[in-house]
């Protein structure tokens, strides 16, 4: 029996289970043949029997009184961690380490990519949901596709970039809650640009596993003689670092408008993309109302669409009337309900999930208590299904299943300050370096987020000027009585309601610590019957889902297939207890 499976019966309110911070080597063994019993062992190796079990972790839950920031690499959380100790808010601290990671995780996100976030305000309680998604350019029909020879949406190259979001994001995020200026927050992110920052293992492995779409601006930039960067190298972005300072200097006319949107649409143009200098000079960002359920004791917030922030909620209400709670954590019946319970949720989603503003969602109905219910009463308890169809609506073409594309090339990052404001911010390119473009000038990776839109005529998410596409990208809050409980969210694509789902649960019914229940071994379910499983899941369950007619794709060590979540929980104490996910390199840092 391994340290995380010693909870065998689900608890609403468990007692809480201190985790030792067992790093490396010795964290992977002990997960995957812990001893069962306790660890107070004396010279004869004997254990007493009251003594109590610590499961270990490949990190430590790192605790604070004054702060926390997770975010998906250490420079980033350095960054954020810096201005919190010199009087920042969250909402700065949060834009300083989204700045960083715009650098030092080039081909996940940037100034060239898109941006959500949820900001609690804690002198008000009120939660704050900030949509920093592009649009696409004012030629973008589906006769401009077609004329160009494109019977699908592109999935990279000039005509899968859509308007970037991002640094429009920054700069509201800050005019709005912020306390200081633009330009000092970027100051780090300009300083790694022009002086660079070490390029590690993984970051090395990234780049020559994902660059093969990348054009010759960026082979030369992060590819040179078709290798990546040797590993402790400093990669730098000159041109970048000026761009990071126009913003800091100029707001947002410093990407849209001037040098900056001139170059990248005279760039796009030349190469056969729709968007246009007006495109970026028409670009907004927009302050929405969140999404929310009551599920476990805890209101759960999300971003509305265009995000798959519905489909989440969506997976709480299912897994609720199906009672998983009442079953034992990773058991072949609690897998499978999650599982076929996706599939149902997934069915919706790729049916309406759309810009609404341009279509007419039936959020009430996906919500409906009863509709949830039927769906999930739906679930064959012992057989997986091939295929769901929408609950809700006629059917309608899709097009060809995109239900997996990308492996998640996105950056998550949470801020919780000394007066409780919070922030979960997530921002991605969508695919590893995004269009594989590259503008050398500005030194911006332009996103390939249009290639989520569709072509298929009478579809909420046809591609149209000055609409938003469809978005994996869900960050996630929990508040308990009304003041804020935890932040959450990952990297992942498809994954990111599931994994999320998963470590709520984690958190919420087993009993686990938020590093324990960020580590836990998960699984991610791709379209038909398709899983992606860890080896960490025992293998009587693998055995008995595989029976049920899953098929399963054992995943072994730390890998991103099931993302990268971190969280911030608040104690009941008032402090701050912040996980990081392994399978990344996110690290936690808390005052």
């Amino acid at each position: 029996m391994t340290g995380l499976q010693i909870r065998r019966r689900p608890t609403v309110a468990p007692v809480a289970v201190v985790a030792l911070g067992l790093a490396g080597t010795v964290g992977l063994l002990s997960a995957c043949s812990a001893p069962s019993g306790g660890t107070d062992a004396g010279e004869s190796g004997t254990v007493a029997a009251d003594a109590p079990f610590f499961p270990p972790t490949n990190r430590p839950d790192v605790r604070g009184t004054r702060g926390a920031v997770v975010s998906d690499h250490p420079l980033a959380s350095a960054a954020a961690h810096d201005v919190l100790r010199r009087g920042g808010n969250a909402i700065d601290a949060a834009v300083a380490a989204a700045g960083v990671l715009a650098v030092v995780r080039p081909h996940m996100n940037g100034m060239g990519g898109d941006a959500f976030a949820l900001i609690y305000e804690a002198a008000t309680g009120e939660v704050h949901a900030l949509n920093g998604s592009g649009r696409a350019g004012a030629l973008a029909t589906p006769e401009f596709f077609a004329a160009a020879g494109d019977s699908t949406m592109p999935y990279v190259g000039p005509r899968s970039v859509s308007v970037p979001g991002a640094p429009a994001a920054w700069v509201d995020a800050v005019a709005r809650f912020g306390t200081r200026p633009l330009s000092e927050l970027l100051a780090r992110a300009a300083g790694y640009a022009r002086d660079g920052f070490p390029v590690s293992t993984r970051l090395a492995f990234d780049f020559e596993s994902q660059g093969g779409d990348l054009s010759e601006e960026g082979r030369t930039l992060f590819l040179p003689d078709g290798a990546p960067p040797t590993v402790g190298a400093l990669l730098r972005n000159p041109a970048l670092a000026e761009t990071l300072e126009r913003i800091g200097r100029d707001g947002a006319a410093g990407f849209y408008g001037g040098p900056v949107a001139e170059a990248i649409s005279a760039f796009l143009e030349e190469r056969g993309g729709y968007l246009r200098e007006p495109d970026f000079a028409a670009h907004t960002s927009s302050w929405v109302e969140p999404l929310s359920t009551d599920y476990l004791g805890h209101t759960f917030l999300v971003m509305p669409p265009n995000t798959q922030g519905l489909t989440q909620l969506q997976q709480m209400e299912m897994a609720e009337a199906l009672d998983l709670t009442s079953l034992d954590h990773n058991s072949p019946e609690y897998l499978h309900g999650l599982i076929e319970i996706k599939k149902r949720a997934f069915a919706d989603r790729d049916r309406w999930m759309a810009d609404p503003e341009f279509a007419d969602i039936p959020i009430d109905q996906l919500l409906d208590d009863a509709y949830l219910a039927e769906r999930a009463a739906s679930v064959d308890p012992q057989a997986a299904a091939e295929t769901v169809p929408a609950g809700v609506g006629e059917p309608i073409a899709l097009g060809p299943d995109r239900d997996g594309l990308g492996l998640g090339d996105t950056v998550y990052l949470t801020v919780v300050d000394a007066d409780g404001n919070a922030v979960s911010w997530i921002q991605s390119l969508y695919a590893g370096f995004g269009s594989g473009l590259l503008e050398p000038t500005t030194g911006v990776v332009l996103q390939n987020r249009g290639a989520l839109f569709t072509l298929d005529d009478g579809h909420p998410n046809q591609v149209a000027p000055g609409k938003r596409p469809f978005h994996t990208l869900t960050p996630m809050m929990a508040l308990r009585d009304g003041d804020l409980a935890f932040t959450i969210g990952t990297p992942g694509g498809d994954a990111q309601t599931q994994s999320l789902l998963q470590i709520t649960h984690n958190l919420l019914v087993y009993g686990m610590t938020p590093q324990e229940a960020v580590e836990a071994p998960r699984f991610r379910s791709y379209g038909g019957v398709s899983v992606a499983i860890e080896d960490r899941v025992p293998g009587d369950t693998r055995a008995a889902l595989t029976e049920r007619g899953h098929e399963l794709r054992i995943v072994s060590g730390w890998t991103a297939t099931f993302g990268g979540a971190q969280l911030i929980r608040v104690e009941p104490s008032g402090s701050l207890t912040a996980a990081a996910d392994p399978r990344r390199e996110a690290y936690a840092v808390a005052h």
